[in-house]
C-alpha cells in the first residue's frame, strides 16, 4: 500500500502545503511530458511488474494474525506488509514480457511461494492465495489486526476522519442455487480493515507517456472481461455474495464520503473513472482537482530545481497522492536508476486460484491490451465510458456466466466474447510482444478451457460450499471444508478449469 510514514497526525498547514506541493509536481510533469524527459519504451524490451497480495492462515483455516513472524522467517526483501497483519505481498522484480520470459516468471514464481510457504509454516501459518478470504468475518476487523506499520493505522483514522462516520458495508449477494434465496451483507465497522480481505494480482506495464492514454483507455474497456475471467471472492463473513466481492467490498470499505456527499455525486476515492483520457496527465490532473489529500507529507524537493539539474525529480507528493487515489487502472510515475518511466497498473484481478491460473491471467491481459490499445479503430470510439464501467459491475457480480455489452455483437456471455473475439487478439497481442509461440499458446489455451469449461475460482468454491450444505454441513464447516479443499489444490498447480469437488 506504498510507503512508510511515522505515526502522526496533521494539521491545516500540512494538508495547504501538500496541496500547493503537488500542484507544482503536477506542473513539473506536465513539463516533463512536453520536453520528452522519459525513458524510452522499445516493444522487444517492454517490461512487465507483478504483486501478489496474499493471505496467511492457520492450521484451522482461519486468518493468521502473524504477518510479522512470517516475514522474519520468509527473509526476503520481495514480501512485505500489507494492510492487515493476516497479509502479505509478494513483489516480482521486472522483467520483459517477450520470448520465454512469461514461462520462466512461472516457475520463478512457483518456487519462491513454495520457499515462503514452508518458512511460513515453520512460523505456525501458510499462504493462501485467494481474492477473499472465506473464513474471516467481523472479529478480524477491529485495530488489532492493523500491521504494525503506523501508516495503515494512520490511512485508517483519515479515512474514517473523512468520512466522519463508521463504514457501513451493504452488497444483495447473487443465490447459490435456484432453489435458494440471495443472501444479503449488512455490516458496521469501525476501521478500514474490510479492505484488506481484498487481496489482489496487480499487473504493471512501462508505457510509453504517448502511448498511455490508449493503454489505459484500453484497460478500462477490457476490465470487465478480465473479472468475469478471473473471479475468484464470492464469500466473505459468512455471505454467497458477488463472484468478485473484491470490487464492492473495496469500494465501500475506503470510502470516505458520508451519505450526504453520496447524494451531491461526489467521487468516490475507489473509482472507475468516468471519461476517455487523452494523456497520463489528465488522470494526475484528476486526483489533484477532486480528492483531498488522506496523507499530507511533504519533502524537501523542488521538483523544477531537480529538472534544472538534468534529474529526475521524485514527485513524492504527487505519488503519495496518487497512492490514495484507488482506480482500477492507475496511472505511475515512477524513478528507476536515475531515469523517471511511466507505468499502467492493473489492479481488477483477485488473487489465485493456481500460479498458472495468475500466469494466464496476465499473459491474456498484456496481450489483449496491446491489441485493443494499438487497434486501428479504437474501441472507446466504439463504446461509452458507462458501457464499461457497467461491464465491471456487472462482471463482478455474476461471474463468467454475466452478460456484458461488447460494440458490433451487443449483450453478450463473457465466455462467448472471449471465444470468438478475445483469445485471437490476445494471442496477437502477444506475438507483438515477441511471446513464444509455445508459453502463449499454454497460457491462452487455460483460459480457453476456462471459457469452455464454465469454472473459475468462483465457480468452484460456489458450487463446493453448496454440495457441503446440501449434504449437511453448517455453512461455518462447509466454509472451512472448502478451503482446505481449495488450499490443497492450490498446492498441487492444477488450474482451476481441472478442478472437481
Amino acid at each position: 500500500m506504498g510507503d512508510s510514514i511515522e505515526a502522526r497526525t496533521f494539521t491545516r498547514q500540512d494538508r495547504t502545503q501538500f496541496r500547493a506541493k503537488t500542484e507544482r509536481g503536477l506542473d513539473a510533469l506536465a513539463s516533463m511530458l512536453a520536453d520528452g524527459r522519459f525513458a524510452p519504451v522499445d516493444a522487444p524490451d517492454s517490461q512487465l511488474g507483478m504483486e501478489i497480495e496474499l493471505n496467511l492462515v492457520d492450521d484451522q483455516g482461519a486468518p493468521a494474525r502473524s504477518n510479522a513472524a512470517v516475514l522474519d522467517a520468509i527473509a526476503s526483501p520481495a514480501f512485505q506488509t500489507e494492510l492487515a497483519r493476516f497479509n502479505v505481498e509478494v513483489n516480482v522484480a521486472p522483467r520483459p514480457i517477450g520470448a520465454g520470459h512469461l514461462r520462466e516468471l512461472e516457475g520463478v514464481l512457483r518456487g519462491a511461494l513454495d520457499v515462503a510457504d514452508e518458512r511460513a509454516r515453520s512460523a505456525g501459518s501458510s499462504l493462501a492465495m485467494i481474492g477473499m478470504l472465506p473464513t474471516l468475518d467481523e472479529t478480524h476487523f477491529t485495530e488489532r489486526w492493523f500491521s504494525a506499520d503506523p501508516r495503515y493505522s494512520v490511512l485508517g483514522q483519515q479515512i474514517l476522519t473523512a468520512r466522519g462516520e463508521d463504514i457501513e458495508l451493504q452488497i444483495d449477494g447473487v443465490a447459490l442455487s435456484d432453489d435458494r434465496p440471495a443472501e444479503q451483507l449488512a455490516m458496521v465497522c469501525d476501521t478500514i480493515l474490510p479492505e484488506a480481505a481484498c487481496t489482489s494480482v496487480q499487473l504493471h506495464l512501462q508505457v510509453a507517456p504517448e502511448s498511455f492514454a490508449s493503454y489505459w483507455n484500453a484497460a478500462q474497456a477490457i476490465a470487465g472481461v478480465q473479472v468475469a475471467l478471473a473471479a475468484n471472492s464470492p464469500f466473505f463473513a459468512g455471505k454467497a455474495l458477488w463472484h468478485e466481492t473484491r470490487i464492492p467490498m473495496f469500494e465501500q470499505a475506503t470510502d470516505t464520503r458520508p451519505q450526504e456527499l453520496k447524494n451531491q455525486g461526489v467521487r468516490p476515492r475507489v473509482w472507475f473513472g468516468e471519461r476517455w483520457v487523452t494523456s497520463i496527465f489528465d488522470l494526475f490532473e484528476e486526483n489533484s482537482r477532486y480528492f483531498p489529500a488522506l496523507l499530507p507529507v511533504c519533502s524537501d524537493e523542488d521538483p523544477f530545481e531537480v529538472l534544472d539539474e538534468g534529474r529526475a525529480p521524485e514527485l513524492s507528493e504527487l505519488r503519495m497522492h496518487n497512492g490514495t487515489v484507488y482506480r482500477w487502472n492507475r496511472p505511475i510515475y515512477d524513478v528507476a536508476d536515475g531515469t523517471a518511466h511511466l507505468r499502467l497498473e492493473n489492479r481488477v484481478l483477485p488473487g489465485g486460484p493456481t500460479v498458472v491460473d495468475v500466469m494466464a491471467d496476465a499473459a491474456f491481459y498484456y496481450g489483449l491490451v496491446r491489441s485493443t490499445a494499438e487497434a486501428d479503430r479504437p474501441i472507446w470510439t466504439q463504446m461509452t465510458f458507462d458501457a464499461a464501467a457497467e461491464n465491471l459491475q456487472a462482471a463482478a457480480r455474476g461471474g463468467i456466466d454475466s452478460r456484458l455489452y461488447w460494440p458490433e455483437v451487443g449483450w453478450i456471455s463473457p465466455r462467448e466474447l472471449v471465444l470468438r473475439r478475445l483469445l485471437p487478439a490476445a494471442a496477437e497481442g502477444l506475438d507483438a510482444f515477441g511471446v513464444d509461440a509455445e508459453v502463449r499458446d499454454r497460457y491462452l489455451g487455460i483460459i480457453e478451457q476456462r471459457c469452455l469449461t464454465g469454472r473459475n475460482g468462483a465457480v468452484w468454491q460456489r458450487e463446493n460450499v453448496a454440495a457441503r450444505e446440501r449434504s449437511g454441513a453448517t455453512r461455518s464447516d462447509a466454509l472451512h471444508g472448502m478451503l482446505a479443499d481449495y488450499l490443497e489444490r492450490m498446492q498441487s498447480g492444477e488450474p482451476v478449469h481441472t478442478w472437481t469437488h
